[in-house]
């Protein structure tokens, strides 16, 4: 699975018309929150989630405009857990900058990332619409999965044994919630019938898990140039990503050596070396390949379902398909 597909048109769109608006918000909050969390957007991605966002709404027949609200609102609190995830990781660098906290202070990173997050249900709720107290629910709902899901990401630290099955359940709520949310917010911002936004957020859903099987890839093998993070940064951090547990639960001496590795309180270099070998001849690298097409092949399949419905735009679906392929087949 590489990258090499040309960048979809959909992303500099939903930019051109989420970014006034999220510049807008940010422009509300005051002096002493405004400063670190503009320092923060202008070193952001490219921008999938409000573009899926935007094509959920049209999808459903309506106007790229009715996917406003909810591409800000997911991009702020996407931006709102990655402020706090730096801290919690202790990351100094994200994209080659330094994190709002390594520039600002702790505190200023705990505040800020709180401020997006009740930006984002203050940008829905400015216009109480029974569609966007729905989207605002929604959103509550996929922000307490993404908060369980990280919990159980700490909680992996301390624990010598994790299935896959528990690592697939953490990453459907950390990364999983918000890509299924990004994906049908347009559609009940547009008010679509409930099976349709239920089917745009299984395609949601399963592309968070493809993603994040490729993230944990390009945290062990990814090249520090394109993913802006030192090489090996999770096998530094110990992190237990999908490829190390699949290593862990071969049943082999590959996943003794390895286990023997995460129970140091460091690890140097060499060390770091060592344990992305045994990685991949435990089957890591292998395993989480083949989970991550599994699981794009299950998002396109909802895609295949809701272009039943005759009120779905083909073309927004299609345009979705196209972005899926983009945002998980990256190089690694």
């Amino acid at each position: 699975m590489s990258g090499g597909s040309q960048t979809p048109a959909i992303l500099e769109r939903a930019r051109n018309l989420v970014d006034p608006a999220i510049a807008a918000a940010l422009g509300g909050l005051c002096t002493e929150l405004r400063v670190p969390a503009e320092y923060h957007f202008q070193g952001r991605g490219k921008g999938t989630r409000p573009a899926l966002a935007i094509l959920s709404a049209e999808a459903a027949g309506a106007p790229s405009e009715t996917g406003v609200p909810g591409g800000v609102a997911i991009e702020l609190i996407h931006d709102f857990s990655l402020i706090h995830d730096d801290i919690i990781d202790n990351d100094a660098e994200r994209r080659h900058r330094a994190t709002v906290w390594a520039k600002f202070g702790v505190g200023v990173g705990v505040i800020a990332g709180d401020a997006l997050h009740a930006l984002a249900f203050q940008t829905l709720l400015s216009d109480p619409t029974p569609p966007r107290v729905k989207a605002a629910k929604h959103l509550a709902e996929a922000i307490s999965a993404m908060i369980a899901g990280q919990s159980m990401d700490m909680a992996f630290e301390e624990m010598p044994n994790i299935t896959l099955e528990q690592c697939l359940a953490m990453e459907q709520g950390k990364t999983g919630a918000l890509l299924s949310y990004a994906s049908s917010v347009g559609a009940i911002l547009a008010g679509a019938d409930d099976e349709v936004v239920e089917r745009l957020a299984d395609y949601g859903m399963h592309m968070g898990i493809a993603f994040q099987a490729v993230d944990d890839l390009l945290g062990i093998w990814g090249d520090p140039e394109r993913t802006g993070k030192p090489a090996g940064a999770d096998l530094r951090e110990r992190k237990k990503s999908v490829p190390v547990v699949i290593a862990l639960n071969s049943g082999t001496s590959v996943a003794d050596d390895l286990a023997d590795l995460y129970t140091r309180p460091e690890l140097e270099a060499k060390d770091v070396s060592a344990a992305r070998a045994l990685v991949d001849v435990g089957g890591g690298r292998e395993g989480t390949q083949a989970l991550a097409r599994t699981h794009l092949g299950q998002a396109m399949s909802a895609l295949d379902s809701v272009s039943q419905f005759p009120s779905v735009v083909s073309e927004a679906v299609e345009e979705m398909r196209s972005l899926a392929q983009f945002i998980v087949g990256r190089d690694f």
